[in-house]
């Protein structure tokens, strides 16, 4: 196998296997550090380096969710290369899709997978994740390096580590294949572990080379607000990426006459999408806020909190006012949003629509009603209409 190794790899300094840190479960150790393991690798590496210019553009590789990626075996012959035609990609980025191009249907699929989940997470909130355009994605408003921004990076490298992860359990990358996790020491002896789990080593060590590449290719002045942000950014994938190593865990199958469930085989399985949003927004409500020192490393804001470990966001702005439409910050604004006069939270009008109040209309809802099950083997419903009450922000 050459590229990312697939097998779990503590990083240096770590605590040994015994001693597995706070919060992960005794199966699983740190999340493994992207080790450089090929010749393939050792080129990206290099090339990677040596690229050191900032990128001033406003495209992000997000837009991998925006624009449909063929598969390697659709490339046609003699067309244009596919990762030069990749918009959003940064050097160190177009390089490692140049050596893993069948990594990049995934990683879009990672994208996508992201703001799906940051849209439902904020859904009720005056900023709902929304899209704006197929190449920056978010817009403007990502240049703020507000809480939202902290979340949607986080969500983001998350998103990547699932994708790559189950890809590489179904066979789709020639890299990679099931997780090689080590048994877990508490699991019951006469269980078999095996089976084919997600590889979650491999999709986290992926995850860091090729989300990271973006910030860790900028070189800039120690101590400035350019340095904060990356700063920022790379603390926030990697919360990101722990996220999904952390809520990995152990699914088993019962084998036996007639289901006695005399025997399990069980795997390591990642924890369904959700899950990862839920923790990283509970991480967003909680969030640091942080600040460049002269020495070139973030530090708090307000000493009497804790200083954030690597499982949490931070930020180094305020974050806007997503009240009104403001091109300059890149706030959509919330008139026309739907608001629930009842609700006393941010879904609220009172709260969603920013005390300019809102107005009311009447809409009809068809839903499916009075299912009954055939024999066999079919569900037949009705369809009942009903005219309820909705509320718009002015």
């Amino acid at each position: 196998m050459q590229g990312f190794s697939s097998a779990p790899l503590p990083p240096q300094g770590a605590p040994s296997r015994r001693q597995a840190p706070r919060g992960l479960p005794q199966s699983r150790r740190s999340p493994p550090q992207p080790t450089m393991t090929g010749p393939r690798l050792a080129l990206a590496a290099a090339l990677l380096c040596s690229c050191t210019s900032p990128v001033a553009d406003a495209s992000s590789w997000w837009s991998l969710a925006m624009n449909p990626i063929q598969r390697p075996e659709m490339y046609i012959i003699g067309a244009q290369p596919v990762c030069s035609q990749l918009p959003g990609l940064s050097p160190g980025q177009r390089k490692l899709c140049q050596l893993y191009q069948e990594h990049m249907v995934f990683i879009g699929e990672g994208a996508r997978s992201a703001i799906k989940e940051c849209q439902y997470q904020f859904r009720q909130r005056r900023w709902n994740c929304s899209t704006v355009d197929n190449t920056s994605v978010f817009g403007r408003v990502m240049k703020i390096g507000s809480r939202e921004t902290a979340f949607t990076y986080a969500v983001s490298a998350a998103g990547v580590v699932n994708a790559i992860s189950r890809a590489c359990r179904e066979g789709e990358l020639s890299s990679c294949g099931c997780s090689r996790t080590a048994r877990p020491k508490d699991l019951p002896r006469d269980w078999l572990w095996g089976g084919c789990g997600d590889n979650v080593e491999y999709g986290y060590r992926f995850a860091k080379e090729f989300v990271d590449a973006k910030e860790r290719e900028k070189n800039y002045v120690r101590g400035s607000e350019e340095q904060a942000r990356m700063l920022m950014n790379l603390q926030n994938n990697e919360a990101g990426r722990r996220a999904v190593y952390k809520l990995a865990d152990v699914a088993c199958k019962c084998h036996g006459v007639s289901g006695s469930c005399s025997l399990k085989t069980c795997w390591l399985q990642l924890a369904d999408f959700r899950k990862v949003g839920d923790l990283l927004k509970e991480k967003y409500d909680s969030a640091a806020a942080m600040r460049i020192s002269r020495k070139g490393k973030l530090e708090l804001v307000n000493n009497r909190f804790n200083m954030p470990t690597q499982e949490d966001l931070v930020y180094v702005d305020p974050s806007p006012d997503y009240c009104l439409r403001n091109e300059t910050t890149g706030s959509l604004g919330t008139q026309g949003r739907l608001c629930n006069k009842t609700s006393e939270g941010m879904d609220g009008c009172e709260l969603m629509c920013c005390g300019r109040g809102y107005d009311q209309f009447k809409s009809v809802q068809v839903e499916r009603c009075h299912c009954k099950f055939h024999w066999c083997c079919y569900v037949k419903c009705k369809k009942c209409t009903e005219i309820v009450d909705q509320y718009v922000c002015k």
